[in-house]
């Protein structure tokens, strides 16, 4: 029977109710903390990250974070937000400071969603602004306010606090794990120097960015010293190492992609061109890039993500500008390193380049020694499976397996078109055999 489907099964819900029917579109998975994707750390990664801009903007070096007993608690010391504009800051979708230019030059928060998707699945959000010796504290219980917005007087730094509990409701039986919050809130002091972070009494702070970040990675394991540049809105660091593979950490306005995007790829490639330019090769991209640990954070108006968790960039406007100023701050890294940086890395590119050379030379000997295999036993007609070798599934069928021999191609004929080809292998001979046991050396 078909189900009814007519006028009254179409609905219109609220922005937080629909938050709170499809959180999947805003925060991802929703999980229980195992996971360092799961839903509660990104409601708070969505809240630090409004601080983190109000940094980037220099306004506030420091942010208080702690959580105890499920109830979360940020603390910046950036502009506060604009007393009038608060409720609807954290609770009207769509309402935010982010969409002018002249406010936020490079904000990661872009749709005026995070804070109020955190407040949404929340069963207790409040939020106070502090701005010149006054604040305004408002409180919602899942998204919904509860009672009137406190105004008064304050002797508290302009900043903004934010607490909340992620709602069972949505995060049955979650818990937060330290490792996957610390190696966020390192993330955010490793793109952002001179930021410190203060997580239940712990700061987190980095002096050297990227190169902090990738000496975590590799400790000791580099071949060189880091190959690194900062710019006003690009900075990368590189080196090699003596493992295969490449690995890399891409950034946007401080956010983490993890699938990488355009401004990953226009790094690659200015890697490459930088590289070949420098030494005057035509190395290809595995020569110079097996071995590679890199981390590359570009400050883009506008990003254009993928989704609202963010993982990958899609700006192809930046690609150009991106790899022009990576190969060019190569070449003039290793200009000025030509006895250290550029010795290592075009020692370790060129063995890169005979290791490959010799791994093609063996496969296309292989194939061809394949070939010669395959070529001289043309009146072989094969059978599927052979004496201790395939499948576990069909040991049987291959313990089974036999080879008939015959006289000639007339007779291997016969048998060919009767045989089961699963066990049976067929090989014809040069006519009758001849034998010869017991006969002279003449005879033969």
């Amino acid at each position: 029977m078909v189900a009814k489907y007519n006028e009254d099964n179409i609905k219109s819900v609220s922005p937080l109710k629909h938050i709170r029917l499809r959180p999947g579109m805003y925060i991802g998975r929703l999980g229980n903390g195992s996971h360092m994707d799961d839903g509660i750390y990104i409601l708070l990664k969505e809240v630090i990250d409004n601080s983190v801009d109000e940094f980037v903007m220099g306004c506030g070096n420091r942010i208080n974070i702690t959580i105890l007993n499920n109830t979360v608690t940020v603390r910046d010391f950036g502009r506060g937000i604009p007393l009038g504009k608060v409720v609807d800051c954290v609770s009207i979708i769509n309402t935010g400071a982010k969409y002018d230019n002249e406010a936020f030059s490079f904000s990661v928060g872009l749709n005026g969603v995070g804070t109020k998707a955190v407040n949404a699945l929340s069963e207790k959000f409040t939020v106070t602004s502090y701005r010149e010796g006054e604040y305004v504290t408002a409180s919602f219980v899942r998204g919904e306010q509860v009672g009137r917005e406190k105004k008064g007087k304050t002797t508290e730094p302009n900043g903004t606090l934010v607490t909340f509990v992620p709602d069972t409701e949505c995060f049955p039986e979650y818990s937060y794990h330290e490792e996957f919050i610390l190696s966020r809130l390192w993330n955010y002091a490793y793109l952002n120097t001179g930021l410190t972070l203060e997580y239940n009494k712990k700061l987190i702070r980095s002096q050297n960015g990227l190169i902090d970040l990738l000496d975590k990675e590799i400790g000791s394991d580099g071949l060189y010293d880091m190959c690194s540049y900062k710019g006003a809105k690009l900075e990368f660091a590189f080196t090699h190492t003596d493992n295969y593979g490449e690995t890399y950490f891409s950034y946007v306005n401080g956010q983490h992609t993890s699938d990488g995007g355009t401004h990953l790829a226009a790094f690659k490639e200015g890697v490459l061109k930088g590289i070949n330019e420098y030494y005057k090769k035509n190395w290809n991209s595995a020569d110079v890039r097996d071995g590679i640990i890199g981390a590359i954070s570009v400050k883009v108006m506008n990003p254009i993500f993928e989704s609202q968790t963010k993982n990958k960039l899609g700006n192809t406007e930046i690609r150009t500008w991106i790899v022009n100023e990576v190969k060019e701050n190569i070449i003039d890294v290793l200009m000025k390193n030509t006895t250290t940086i550029a010795a290592m890395m075009g020692q370790k590119i060129a063995n890169n380049e005979r290791i490959h050379k010799e791994e093609t030379s063996l496969r296309q000997g292989a194939r061809e020694q394949a070939k010669k295999v395959a070529l001289n036993i043309p009146k072989l007609r094969d059978c599927r499976y052979h004496l201790n070798a395939g499948p576990q599934s069909h040991r049987q069928d291959a313990e089974n397996s036999v080879i008939f021999l015959t006289e000639g191609d007339s007779a291997s004929g016969t048998i060919t078109t009767a045989r089961d080809a699963t066990t049976q292998a067929v090989f014809s001979l040069r006519g009758k055999p001849f034998n010869v046991f017991g006969c002279t050396k003449k005879a033969i």
